[in-house]
């Protein structure tokens, strides 16, 4: 539909409502969808009856990985101490631990969707962001776009302000039904968001939060599965089927969309039994004798274990409070654990950081579970400390340590995938902890 933007002319997208659209599914869409809901039964079936922990693991990841997409990434650490401590500042932590929050919220609600459950994740993903307050929890009251400097050059100018009551009442009927298929109206649910893009910032998130909330809603799930980790594993596949559902191309959306689901239920199934490997290596581990002796059975290091992996982040304060036990105690464990290659010890101490302990406990093996791992997933490398090297006109990867690569020229580099590495993939990694 034409607008008038400062005086120029510009046309804006007006997306058809839900409620007019055919939104059937042929045979080979609704074959993939049901393999997805097969998929994400399977992944909540290996859940344990202690899901509880889990579930926070798994939770960590959809965040990091729904603020990755959008550019915001943060050492996990910093994003714990940022959960604990609450919004204080903004820094990509708080985002990103702002983001889990969201998720969170919108996990717990049982009833039906409305605007005002949308404006009250929206408030809580903004808490802590440098989003002027008039933004913040509310529908944008000015014309908005995506990509480019204005609705002159942009990518997508997005429906008008006053179009947006109608769409979004259109939007809530379509995410509140139980007669479609679950799978598909995630997706559908989440494009038509993302087409109507009512708030002023954050929309890709809360987009994501949404697909949340469709999906343990209809599946009677008790963790949303991670999904965001495969989306950011296929930007360019997510924003090629966002634009087809635009255009009209439901179906091949849907089934991009499922793939993804069932590839989040085999990452779900995955951690679960890498959690439970981590846990019998690191009972073996604590059981070895060291300089002779063996830990005692009544030694607080056995009780710290079990903290794990319910706590990515310990310090002596928080065990002490945890456990009821003295600190001297709580200290004595947590080095016990130290020495067994459990746990690492970390000094935290910064000029500035209010209310940040000065020591942190963390284990790496669980970290790298929980931190967002699309990029190395995408170029096929596997967790692990790498170099990047300038190779005449291009890039290749040198690991320090690990595994995923292949030998070259009598050099370990990243097997062709035809994915150029980018300035940004460098910087991705840079930022995700790697050299």
């Amino acid at each position: 539909m034409p607008i008038v933007w400062r005086g120029r002319r510009a046309r804006a997208f007006v997306p058809a409502l839900l409620a007019d659209r055919d939104l059937s599914l042929d045979i080979p869409t609704a074959q993939r969808t049901a393999t997805a809901v097969a998929d994400l039964s399977h992944s909540a079936a290996a859940m344990p009856v202690d899901y509880a922990p889990l579930a926070r693991l798994l939770l960590r990841a959809e965040g990091i990985a729904s603020s990755f997409i959008e550019g915001v990434a943060a050492p996990v650490v910093d994003v714990v101490l940022a959960e604990r401590m609450g919004p204080t500042s903004p820094t990509p932590a708080s985002w990103v631990a702002a983001n889990l929050a969201a998720v969170d919220q919108a996990f717990a609600e049982a009833g039906a969707l409305t605007v005002d459950s949308l404006c009250r994740w929206h408030r809580t993903l903004m808490a802590g962001s440098p989003t002027p307050a008039r933004y913040v929890g509310a529908l944008r009251e000015e014309q908005g776009w995506i990509g480019g400097t204005s609705p002159l050059d942009a990518h997508l100018v997005t429906p008008p302000a006053d179009r947006l009551p109608a769409l979004l009442d259109d939007l809530n009927a379509y995410a509140n039904r139980t007669d479609v298929d679950p799978v598909a109206q995630a997706a559908v649910a989440h494009a038509q968001f993302e087409v109507i893009h009512p708030f002023a910032d954050g929309n890709g998130r809360i987009g994501r939060v949404l697909i949340a909330w469709v999906l343990t809603r209809r599946l009677s799930l008790v963790t949303p599965p991670p999904i965001s980790t495969r989306i950011a594993a296929d930007v360019g596949g997510y924003a090629a089927g966002l634009t087809l559902f635009r255009l009209g191309e439901h179906e091949h959306w849907i089934r991009w969309f499922a793939d993804a689901v069932s590839g989040a239920g085999a990452a779900q199934q995955a951690l679960v039994a890498q959690v439970e490997r981590l846990r019998a290596e690191w009972q073996k581990r604590l059981s070895a004798p060291r300089a002779g002796r063996a830990l005692r059975a009544d030694s607080s290091a056995w009780r710290i274990l079990d903290l794990l992996p319910r706590h990515l982040v310990l310090t002596a304060q928080a065990v002490t409070t945890e456990l009821a036990q003295t600190e001297k105690a709580a200290r004595s464990g947590l080095r016990a654990l130290v020495d067994a290659g459990v746990l690492t010890e970390h000094s935290t101490a910064r000029q500035g950081a209010v209310g940040r302990p000065r020591t942190l406990y963390v284990s790496p093996e669980l970290l790298a579970l929980t931190g967002s791992t699309p990029l190395r997933d995408r170029i096929g490398v596997r967790p692990g400390e790498v170099e990047v090297q300038l190779d005449g006109a291009g890039l290749h990867l040198e690991p320090i340590a690990g595994d995923g690569l292949v030998e070259q020229s009598g050099r370990l580099v990243v097997a062709p995938s035809g994915d150029p590495l980018t300035d940004a993939d460098v910087t991705a990694l840079r930022d995700a902890g790697r050299r």
